[in-house]
């Protein structure tokens, strides 16, 4: 896209064809078209942080005065050529000042980096539930399974226990901790198959917002049951420690992310119930816009859990090695939702 420059007076056999109102008119703001003729080129070409301070406060006062001017030209039936010059250079105004060329790889790191950690300190009551519901369920399962142990049975399905279970020798339950590596090549199937699973909760977490956020709540205490449970069992066992350093890397993003589902989830169940001055159905569109950024940004959340918990897990059997991920993963993912984009926002 090159500069443009404004038509010459129309020419015949025996000269310049006179248009006293249309020379006039050009005369008068030819200087400013050039001018915001060369700023659009620059901002189109090489981006507006080229420009300098003065030019950024001018480009948006040049570009409603060709607004102005082609408005005046098609009113009072200037020469055509003007008219499509200064239409043209509208255009390519209005590119440089409400639509500056951003690569994927920005808006992308907008998204992440300063939309979604914004939009989840939006959500601090309903994180604050969230958490406390999965907190309260695993509370609940070792309260019970201290009385009974037979209480983990009714909280963690035989599927999903695979046989760690009350019945299990202590050294099969340690081998569970450690066993996998000899997967191999299966290993990239297993970890696609947990983020399916884990986003699939996920996501089901936020559905039943739409049902007034108690069905969301129940989910969230019945995955705190079940952490509840394993936590015990293992307790109990005197393995604690090896199942922190088994669950910590993978259970950071995994669990952090099922909270902020549920979060998002409850907020549209808030929405339901307590719309405010808003009609139900408007409350809970501005609620869906709200969490939609928040949906989005867990699946990257989901994907690392995905690939920590179906590789690194199954391949890395020291504990220090799993605690050090763990610390690390537990540093990044509270740095990013309490600090990132803040900076943006007090710039904006």
């Amino acid at each position: 896209m090159s500069a443009m420059t404004p038509p010459q007076a129309a020419t015949t056999s025996h000269g310049p064809t006179r248009h006293p109102r249309s020379v006039a008119f050009r005369r008068a703001r030819e200087a400013e078209w050039a001018k915001l003729d060369a700023l659009v080129e620059r901002a189109l070409k090489q981006g507006l942080r080229t420009l300098s301070a003065d030019e950024l406060h001018e480009l948006p006062i040049l570009y409603r005065a060709v607004l102005s001017s082609l408005s005046v030209a098609r009113k009072t039936a200037l020469d055509r050529a003007l008219v499509d010059y200064l239409d043209a250079l509208a255009a390519r105004a209005f590119l440089a000042v409400y639509g500056a060329r951003r690569s994927t790889r920005h808006a992308l790191r907008r998204a992440l980096f300063v939309e979604f950690p914004r939009r989840v300190r939006g959500l601090l009551p309903e994180l604050g539930l969230s958490t406390a519901l999965v907190l309260l369920g695993a509370l609940v399962a070792i309260a019970l399974m201290q009385i009974e142990p037979g209480w983990y049975d009714a909280f963690v399905s035989p599927a999903l226990s695979a046989g760690r279970d009350p019945q299990a020798s202590t050294q099969t339950l340690r081998a569970a901790l450690y066993g996998g590596g000899e997967m191999g090549e299966g290993l990239g199937f297993f970890a696609s198959f947990l983020f399916t699973h884990n986003l699939g909760i996920g996501l089901l977490c936020v559905a039943l917002g739409f049902a007034g956020g108690i069905p969301t709540a129940l989910l969230l205490f019945q995955n705190g049951l079940m952490l509840g449970a394993f936590l015990k069992l293992y307790a109990d066992r005197g393995l604690l420690f090896e199942l922190g350093g088994w669950l910590l890397p993978h259970g950071v993003p995994e669990i952090g992310a099922v909270i902020l589902c549920g979060a998002a989830g409850l907020h549209l169940g808030r929405a339901l119930f307590l719309p405010g001055r808003l009609r139900v159905r408007r409350a809970l569109s501005q609620a869906g816009r709200r969490v939609s950024m928040v949906v989005v940004g867990t699946i990257p959340l989901f994907a690392i859990a995905g690939l920590i918990e179906g590789i690194f897990r199954q391949s890395v059997t020291n504990d220090m090695t799993r605690y050090a991920l763990g610390v690390f993963n537990l540093c990044w993912f509270f740095a990013w939702l309490i600090l990132a984009g803040r900076e943006a926002r007090a710039r904006a």
